[in-house]
């Protein structure tokens, strides 16, 4: 890999991993429908241009928008605000084992030995996580995560038959099915909205714009970029250290408790999606 790609990765795995962190903050001042609705909207009006129909693929570009978008974009934050950022690291991990057993039913592929020994160490480890005594009281913002992580794998299967539709214009839909979906949620289910954006201080906004501009334009379109020049066998391995940036920050920063239990669980299902990932030729986004 080139020197600059590689330098690129880093910042992509860097910033998405510190996304845990921004999402946490954010939510932990704005109501998280609201949160994610009011992200998707920025990211909306920045993507209007390629905001193009795909002609016989708008089907599954809709089936996209809502699980990778509206669905687990939604889950997955009302899981930030309930759990720790650097528990939230580990349990989207499930998404790889999802998808490929969801790749068996829906697609027919075939899994050998390798892959279910990742599956099995990826469940394992979140298992682990899920029941260290710090965690176990926040275990419904781990279920809530899970299911965002269902949503994504779902999402995963329709990207792989999607084709002929660029990232910019699949984002631009994106956001504007989840915007619209996630802000009425908001209306629905949440109180004090208008408070929490007037009371919001300058850090809750800067990581709402974070969330924006470095997890879905410069993580998701570099990602790509990558994806166009290298082999996904060599890109999703190393785009395991996001998620483990993710612990660390949520550590670090937020001063989230680290205890062997988490340490091990964590070893545990990178251990196992990263055999997912080295198995698999078609990339499952580990993102949020």
């Amino acid at each position: 890999m080139a020197p600059q790609h590689f330098l690129l990765l880093l910042l992509i795995c860097t910033i998405w991993g510190f996304n845990f962190v921004a999402a946490k903050v954010g939510v932990s001042e704005v109501p998280p429908l609201l949160f994610a609705g009011l992200r998707f909207a920025i990211l909306f009006v920045l993507l209007i241009p390629f905001l193009k129909v795909a002609p016989g693929r708008m089907r599954d570009v809709v089936m996209i928008a809502l699980f990778n978008g509206a669905i687990h974009f939604g889950l997955m934050f009302i899981g930030v605000a309930l759990t720790a950022a650097s528990v939230m690291a580990v349990i989207v991990q499930l998404n790889v084992p999802f998808a490929t057993m969801l790749s068996i039913v829906m697609l027919g592929e075939v899994v050998h030995w390798r892959r279910w020994t990742g599956i099995a160490m990826t469940f394992f480890g979140v298992m682990i996580v899920s029941f260290d005594p710090h965690v176990f009281d926040s275990l419904t913002g781990v279920l809530f995560g899970a299911a965002a992580a269902l949503s994504g794998a779902i999402a995963a299967i329709y990207m792989r038959r999607l084709t002929n539709v660029g990232v910019f214009q699949l984002q631009s839909w994106t956001a504007a099915v989840t915007a619209p979906c996630l802000l009425l949620a908001s209306l629905a289910f949440e109180t004090g909205q208008l408070d929490a954006i007037g009371n919001a201080s300058w850090i809750a906004w800067g990581a709402l714009l974070f969330t924006a501009f470095g997890a879905s334009l410069i993580g998701h379109n570099g990602y790509y970029y990558l994806l166009q020049r290298y082999e996904v066998s060599l890109i999703a391995p190393l785009s395991l250290l996001a998620p483990i940036l993710g612990v660390v920050f949520g550590i670090w920063v937020l001063g989230e408790p680290m205890t062997a239990r988490i340490v091990l669980g964590a070893l545990t299902a990178f251990v196992g999606v990263a055999i997912l990932a080295i198995r698999n030729r078609r990339p499952i986004e580990n993102e949020i």
